[in-house]
């Protein structure tokens, strides 16, 4: 009966540390993408890791948090940066539960894109560490955007290989 318990007990006790740690990383990624559709600059970089990197649709768009906040801080001074609100969202959590790995889709002004990323903790709060932001295709468009995007990235492709 003890074995019971105690089995009972670790499983219970594991289950509540993963709902905890998944709701606060939520919580996080709820309201940094809140604070973006709430022009809200300092909630939503605060929300970042000091070396932090925030990887855009753009091939080009590979920042560190002090570049990314050059890049986005016009967009905030009108008064609403972005709107991305979560579609659905899956959290990983290492063992030690100091690091997080999670993928979401988005409801966007693009439509839907998709958001991945790494979380670390920082004494006892969550941090961005990495994002990455991708526009999501249609398998059956994809040749019709090859199209699109050939001119420019096949000069990029170029540039890359030099």
């Amino acid at each position: 009966m003890n074995k019971t318990f105690v089995l009972f007990f670790l499983t219970t006790s594991f289950s509540f540390a993963q709902t905890k740690e998944n709701t606060e990383i939520n919580a996080l990624l709820d309201n940094w993408h809140k604070a973006a559709s709430e022009a809200k600059f300092k909630t939503y970089f605060d929300a970042m890791s000091e070396e932090s990197f925030f990887i855009g649709t753009d091939a080009t768009e590979n920042w560190n948090k002090k570049a990314f906040m050059d890049f986005a801080k016009p967009y905030f001074d009108k008064g609403k940066a972005w709107n991305f609100f979560a579609l659905d969202r899956n959290i990983y959590l290492s063992t030690d539960k100091k690091t997080a790995w999670f993928d979401e889709l988005l409801n966007t002004q693009m439509k839907i894109c998709r958001g991945s990323g790494i979380l670390i903790k920082e004494g006892k709060k969550w941090k961005i560490k990495h994002y990455i932001l991708s526009m999501t295709i249609p398998n059956e468009n994809t040749n019709e955007v090859i199209k699109i995007k050939a001119p420019i990235e096949d000069a990029l492709i170029e540039k890359f290989k030099k």
